[in-house]
């Protein structure tokens, strides 16, 4: 048995104590209280670590927990997952919130020709295609259980490149579903308060805010907060559409009345197949969120697969019911959407059939409104989910792969947040200016998707009983939408789609460009420093400006890992007296190494240094220059202001020079006092302090 000695660990110290009778002896480990110990070598951190020490940091640290809560360990991951009603409050509120601007988007098109009565035909036309896309999902579902969607079905397929495509489309329809989402709620409440429409912009990049925090604090929580407003708008719209359709049946329909500057459009357009084209990709935005439940699959209790697959029927039945009969009735009521924008096709619907300004009609905006800025959620649980696994597959930062303290991916939430507030400001919240932008990506992922998994049925063809069924009905799924993504392509090109078209390549190319990166990382093979220890000679380079302690600290750690004839201290400075004063100071001390000093006439520190770190590197190739840097840290944090952080702009510039070994020593002010140190340690040229 091998003796461990005294340590058995870094952080654990054994004990031997004398017992109460003679020769009974016992030992006792004793840890160190910031950590537990597992196992041999393996320790775990307690919940105190790192937890601030000043008045300021607890503060800050007391907002943080009240914002997004208490962290959560990684053993949780399984009790944050989605229930199949929480789960459809989350990844279908996007797709149901739809049903209330799908309507007045086709209607908008349609006006400007006077052919309202196409609403119900080109109403039955998208829901025929949400039905394909729905049952093409399930198949998606089925066979790829662990997310991704699109993205991981065309890349396992089609390869590399239609994968980035779909991840593409994907991010970018992400975003844009929060700029629309939060629009058409801020919309839904402008409608019953004209007078904050001119503060539209702000009110939603204030709702994206507390989304975002919202979904900082986890996904399961975020559904918790969010569930509720989903079956609010359920009940409160059914129950408008049941009792309008009772009002019909019994021929008690109330009579429309537009506003006099609605009443008196006139249809300025004729009626062409490409105004009909434009009239359906508009009103094809509500198919958007429907991806979203694939993608999120592992987000749902077990059975994730099947549980999803319901969640993802239900949404497409109660969308399409609530689609349908929101168009029906504003065709039978003969409702002209607003110019204006102020007042929703809802809103008018609302207040025809139950009145104007009445609790119901109230409760019917408000849910509304509440929906669709909830529905910007969805995009919440699936841009950062999407993002790791990109991060995964290295075509996006590593930081999108990892978790926060709330076991939520905490990068993807903010950078979504930020980009969404980014659309909302640009746009003016302008629901009509941002739909444009909308679909086409959305259509474009479909197709891929479907295309991919064409083909994955016929290579599991073999082992997949029914495989052409399924693969048929993908086939026709990726038909149907590869056909609108056209439709809409060409019929929003002019009008706002070209700069998706533009902007996805753009993306697919930083995609594959980041990945080419982390190729580049993992496949080096030359070192600039030596990989034995035995062939390392460090030669360290001191910057200094004084002799105080910061400096004599530094010079100390240098002389600990190199021999004194392979230490230079340098100085440098513009000011004769000075020189002359830390020369003799030097010699006084006799340190026993090197001192040169530098002349800069012109005031410079930084060029000067670097040129001379850079001649040594060139006359002692064999050797690991080491630069060693004194740097003084206060306190406080109002005390770098009195500092020009001299050491962080070198150790900046050093990061930059290959072959070099940049080793920080700090000195920390305890107290606001430097305890006997007379200067900063580092001065620049011309004596100006740190």
């Amino acid at each position: 048995m091998v003796d461990e000695g005294p340590w058995i660990s870094d952080l654990e110290e054994k004990e031997t104590l004398q017992g109460s009778r003679p020769g009974n002896r016992y030992v006792r480990i004793l840890s160190y209280p910031g950590f537990r110990r597992l196992g041999a070598g393996l320790l775990a951190p307690r919940e105190s670590v790192g937890r601030p020490s000043t008045p300021l940091g607890r503060a800050l640290e007391a907002l943080k927990r009240l914002l997004i809560g208490s962290p959560l360990p990684s053993s949780q991951e399984l009790q944050e997952r989605l229930t199949k009603f929480k789960g459809l409050a989350i990844f279908a509120s996007d797709n149901i919130s739809s049903s209330a601007y799908a309507s007045e988007e086709i209607m908008r098109v349609l006006v400007l020709a006077g052919a309202l009565s196409l609403t119900m035909p080109i109403t039955l036309a998208i829901i025929a295609v949400l039905a394909v896309v729905v049952l093409s999902y399930q198949q998606t579902i089925r066979s790829y259980p662990t997310g991704g969607g699109s993205y991981i079905v065309a890349r396992s397929n089609l390869g590399v490149l239609p994968g980035l495509v779909a991840a593409a489309a994907l991010l970018t329809d992400y975003v844009l579903t929060v700029a629309v989402s939060i629009a058409a709620g801020v919309a839904a409440l402008t409608s019953l308060f004209p007078a904050l429409f001119e503060f539209r912009v702000a009110a939603g990049v204030a709702f994206i805010a507390v989304l975002c925090l919202g979904n900082l604090r986890g996904i399961r929580e975020s559904g918790t907060i969010f569930a509720g407003p989903t079956y609010i708008y359920l009940f409160a719209i059914f129950g408008l559409l049941g009792y309008g359709l009772w009002q019909l049946a019994t021929g008690n329909l109330p009579h429309y009345l537009p506003s006099p500057e609605r009443g008196h459009q006139t249809a300025g357009e004729p009626l062409t197949i490409l105004l009909a084209l434009r009239a359906f990709s508009s009103g094809s935005v509500a198919l958007t969120g429907v991806e979203a439940v694939s993608n999120g699959v592992p987000a749902f209790n077990p059975p994730e697969a099947r549980n999803a697959q319901l969640v993802l029927v239900l949404m497409g039945t109660f969308f399409g019911s609530i689609f349908l009969g929101i168009s029906f009735l504003a065709g039978q009521l003969g409702v002209v959407p607003d110019p204006s924008e102020q007042e929703t096709v809802v809103s008018q619907l609302t207040r025809t059939l139950v009145g104007d300004g009445s609790p119901y009609h109230y409760l019917v905006q408000f849910a509304t409104a509440v929906l669709l800025v909830l529905a910007a959620n969805t995009a919440f649980a699936g841009f950062p989910r999407l993002a790791s696994i990109l991060a995964k597959d290295r075509f996006l930062p590593r930081q999108f792969q990892f978790r926060g303290e709330r076991l939520a991916f905490s990068t993807g939430i903010i950078l979504l947040a930020f980009l969404g507030s980014v659309l909302v400001t640009v746009f003016e919240g302008s629901v009509t200016n941002l739909i444009p932008l909308y679909t086409v990506g959305v259509f474009l992922a479909f197709t891929l998707s479907q295309s991919g998994m064409v083909l994955h049925w016929f290579r599991e063809r073999a082992h997949e009983g029914g495989w052409r069924w399924r693969a048929a009905i993908n086939g026709f799924g990726a038909a149907a939408t590869g056909l609108v993504m056209i439709v809409v392509g060409i019929s929003k090109f002019a009008l706002g789609a070209w700069i998706v078209m533009l902007l996805m390549p753009v993306l697919v190319v930083v995609l594959w460009a980041i990945h080419q990166h982390y190729e580049r990382v993992e496949s080096a093979t030359v070192a600039e420093t030596p990989v034995v220890p035995e062939l390392i000679h460090p030669r360290v380079v001191l910057p200094i400006a004084n002799l105080g302690i910061p400096a004599r600290q530094a010079i100390a750690f240098a002389r600990a890992i190199a021999p004194d004839n392979r230490i230079t201290a340098v100085h440098v400075s513009d000011d004769p007296e000075e020189r002359a004063q830390l020369r003799r100071a030097w010699e006084d001390w006799q340190p026993g190494i090197q001192l040169v000093i530098i002349d800069s006439p012109y005031r410079m520190l930084s060029g000067p240094l670097l040129a001379y770190v850079a001649a040594v590197q060139q006359t002692h190739p064999y050797d690991t220059i080491t630069v060693a840097i004194p740097e003084l840290v206060p306190s406080h944090w109002w005390e770098h202001l009195l500092h020009n952080q001299t050491a962080l702009r070198i150790k900046a510039a050093l990061l930059f020079r290959p072959g070099i070994v940049v080793v920080n020593v700090p000195y920390h002010l305890a107290g606001g006092s430097a305890s006997g140190a007379p200067h900063d340690g580092w001065r620049g040229a011309g004596g100006a302090s740190r």
